[in-house]
């Protein structure tokens, strides 16, 4: 099996790689990835050698890149390749549009041109907006809050229409919140472990009370691959694991694991249109393919504050450099 993996220097993208060539020897990936400020090869140091292993650096959005990327012969596409940050979506929309959308709709269309076998759209959660009770279905209408839930919302829905235009096989899945080792510090977790670990408040959004379902980074791999060997062309799958918690009751835990003062925790002003529960019914992946969770939360968070206490150098480089200048301005605006 051959496979094409846009975005594989990112977090998820880079675990999903780590996966595969564990899991199918046999197995050959190809990591597309542009290196913008969250792409980092250093996340792939330890297989860049990999017989089974290549990387090319380059943008999905670029027509000709893709065309003869694909003339080379793939049998999967797995599309991890996006802008992800909510709060850098409402400071500058653009780069979310050109990636997310245009990006998406350039390797659809070669998987069109190429015959690829199939096309995996990695999605999101946020694409149903809020709810505030009960779990979102894969029927459930799109309701994107924000311009990179609008941006990933739109990219699904080229993936419907080239399935039903074109017949392109492609099947879209929509996770929860991820977390584990290789997560850029400007998401939750590992924001708050890092600044944790250097005795640095810990901004919390609004009063803290909006809820999350939490999944570790290795169970929605293995989702990954269930869909890919199994899922139906034209499918929709969610993926969650039920772990609901408050961003607040969230970080109180990661302070008790790292024996930190609950002190650090510094309230900001709550960001634009604010989504406050997501929430998935993820029965199909279920009781269709077969998949659930492997991991409690409880040893997942664990295993993920033991890596960032052991790869302290990964972070602080990337803290100390244009980062740590976006952070400031970003979250403490008061």
């Amino acid at each position: 099996m051959k496979l094409l993996v846009t975005g594989g220097a990112g977090f998820i993208g880079s675990n999903f790689i780590h996966y595969i060539l564990t899991e199918h020897a046999d197995w050959q990936v190809t990591n597309l990835d542009k290196l913008t400020y969250a792409g980092n090869l250093e996340n792939l140091t330890d297989i860049q050698d990999h017989p089974g292993y290549c990387f090319v650096k380059g943008d999905i959005a670029d027509r000709k890149l893709a065309d003869s990327l694909l003339g080379k012969g793939f049998d999967i596409i797995v599309n991890f390749a996006a802008e992800s940050h909510v709060d850098r979506s409402i400071l500058d929309a653009s780069p979310f549009i050109e990636t997310n959308v245009k990006g998406t709709q350039v390797f659809l269309e070669g998987t069109r041109k190429h015959g690829i076998q199939r096309f995996i759209q990695v999605s999101t959660d946020e694409v149903y907006g809020s709810i505030d009770s009960g779990h979102f279905t894969e029927e459930s209408p799109l309701c994107p809050n924000s311009p990179y839930s609008a941006s990933k919302a739109a990219a699904d829905l080229l993936c419907r229409a080239y399935f039903k235009t074109h017949h392109v096989p492609a099947v879209i899945t929509r996770c929860t919140n991820n977390f584990g080792p290789y997560q850029f510090p400007e998401k939750l977790i590992p924001l708050a472990i890092t600044n944790a670990l250097e005795d640095k408040p810990i901004p919390v959004y609004g009063d803290g009370l909006n809820i999350r379902d939490w999944v570790f980074v290795a169970d929605h791999c293995r989702a990954l691959d269930v869909v890919i060997r199994k899922g139906k062309p034209g499918e929709i799958y969610n993926i969650g694991s039920g772990n609901e918690k408050t961003n607040l009751e969230l970080i109180h835990k990661l302070l008790e694991l790292l024996d930190k003062p609950q002190g650090l925790i510094q309230f900001v002003t709550d960001r634009p249109a604010h989504d406050r529960r997501y929430a998935l019914d993820c029965a199909r992946i279920a009781t269709e393919l077969g998949w659930k969770p492997a991991y409690s939360f409880e040893r997942a968070l664990s295993a993920t504050v033991d890596w960032y206490l052991k790869n302290m150098s990964w972070w602080r480089s990337i803290k100390s450099g244009k980062y740590s200048r976006y952070y400031r301005k970003m979250y403490f605006k008061r």
